[in-house]
């Protein structure tokens, strides 16, 4: 069965499709790479000879970043089971390693990580946070670095709490604070100067 959508990416900003749930959690997962500078999906139709017939076959997506293209196939784990699945992707391997490219076969990911992505995508579109609350958590990162969540909402107690959460959410988003999204997040997780 088939979810199909589109998805609002940071990195394109615009839409991207996707065919499943899984597609849609790897897509959350790649907007929210630092690597990934560009997202395409179903980019190309390629054709290939192999074993004496031209097959076709279009990757699910195509991202662009400063280790240059990766094309990705999204495949359920238990899927790659079947021989067909495995060869096709082998050939389609083959053919994008020929080309100097990247080729990747990515599966269902961690559930908690993906959990704690999927959460901060809420928070995205920058343009919709306080403008104001964002500037002063950039204007100080080392005053924020070593806080839990719950005590930088504190510290900025001059604006509303319902403004600073989505600020603070926004760029974790963003990278420009990190914090260990391995676990659950929470308030009490410690917010990191960006590496």
């Amino acid at each position: 069965m088939h979810y199909p959508g589109t998805y609002w990416s940071s990195t394109q900003r615009g839409h991207v499709i996707y065919e499943s749930r899984l597609e849609l959690a790897n897509l959350l997962l790649a907007d929210y790479d630092q690597g990934v500078r560009e997202i395409s999906a179903q980019p190309f139709l390629l054709r290939a000879a192999v074993e004496g017939r031209v097959r076709p076959h279009i990757p699910d997506y195509l991202f662009s970043g400063d280790g240059g293209p990766v094309v990705v196939d999204v495949v359920r784990r238990e899927r790659m089971s079947n021989p067909k699945i495995r060869f096709v992707c082998a050939w389609t391997r083959q053919v994008i390693e020929r080309m100097g490219w990247t080729y990747q076969v990515v599966h269902e990911p961690d559930p908690v990580h993906l959990a704690n992505v999927r959460f901060l995508a809420g928070y995205r579109r920058d343009w919709l946070m306080n403008q104001e609350i964002l500037a002063v958590l950039r204007a100080q990162p080392r005053a924020f670095a070593g806080s839990t969540i719950a005590e930088a909402e504190t510290a900025l107690a001059q604006f509303p709490k319902q403004f600073v959460r989505p600020a603070l959410l926004n760029l974790l988003w963003r990278h420009e604070y990190e914090v260990d999204i391995s676990g659950p997040l929470r308030p009490s997780s410690v917010l990191e100067m960006k590496k």
